[in-house]
């Protein structure tokens, strides 16, 4: 457990993205976005920061995936963003510009936030975590000549945590976020670009991934697929399967084997250095 305090904001403080960017545009599942809030550790530092993003099939953002993943971050001395990302009638790139955006946004509040920029991950559920794996296979070095500093800095996080993720919007999608996301009839070069087990280059970031078997939402076989594409790559990954549990269980507090999870990314990512 950290030492250090949490700071945390009230939790209807949301710092938005972009200046240019109104708030709330796409109806009520989108107010308040496209914004950030804060869960920051107070005290010796830098600390590592996390990107969490609830899932929620790109038509809202589940609660019990967001303020309590970044509590349970910061009682194992991470820094938390969860990020209110804009969801349908927004399609892509609407939400990774959003992720892409938070990246970059924590990185330049670096020495405000008392964060380590080079320790800045992204963890997700169910679609948030299609949009968490979307930002670590889809990413760039930023800017050096934007006028925007924010723009200046990497949106490749440093590791990413993908929690009973849609990876491929292949035969084993969850077709409600493929259509939140892409529409009825998809361009299929889109469909390909966006099934992330095959953007996996030596490039991408390390993974903590987990699953259920009998997940009867998103299929095991998305996770098993990412997984098979970081190992072609030798990309460092650990990946959990767990016998039994229902799709959406966030912490998992209730599932004797399942709530195991949190314990085994904590050790993870001691293992990879993010917690010092």
């Amino acid at each position: 457990m950290s030492t250090a305090a949490s700071r945390l904001p009230d939790s209807k403080q949301r710092i938005p993205l972009w200046e240019d960017v109104p708030l709330g545009q796409g109806g009520p599942e989108n107010e308040g976005c496209p914004s950030i809030t804060p869960y920051l550790l107070e005290g010796e530092g830098p600390f590592p920061m996390m990107v969490v993003c609830p899932g929620g099939g790109y038509v809202m953002r589940a609660d019990h995936e967001g303020e309590p993943i970044a509590l349970w971050l910061n009682s194992i001395g991470v820094s938390a963003v969860v990020l209110n990302y804009r969801v349908s009638p927004n399609r892509h790139p609407v939400p990774l510009g959003d992720a892409q955006r938070a990246i970059r946004t924590v990185r330049s509040l670096a020495a405000d936030w008392n964060i380590d920029p080079a320790r800045v991950g992204i963890l997700g559920f169910s679609a948030g975590g299609h949009l968490a794996s979307t930002a670590g296979t889809h990413f760039d070095a930023g800017q050096a000549d934007a006028e925007d500093p924010v723009e200046r800095e990497s949106s490749r996080p440093d590791l990413q945590v993908l929690c009973y993720p849609v990876i491929s919007f292949g035969p084993y999608t969850h077709e409600g976020s493929k259509y939140s996301l892409l529409g009825e009839e998809p361009d299929a070069e889109l469909v390909q670009y966006l099934s992330n087990e095959t953007r996996v280059t030596p490039d991408t970031p390390p993974a903590f991934i987990w699953h259920t078997a009998d997940d009867g939402a998103v299929p095991a076989e998305n996770s098993l697929l990412f997984a098979l594409a970081l190992s072609r790559e030798k990309i460092p990954y650990a990946l959990h399967v767990f016998e039994a549990g229902r799709h959406g269980l966030g912490l998992a507090e209730e599932e004797e084997a399942v709530k195991a999870w949190p314990d085994l990314c904590a050790t993870w990512l001691r293992e990879r250095h993010f917690i010092q």
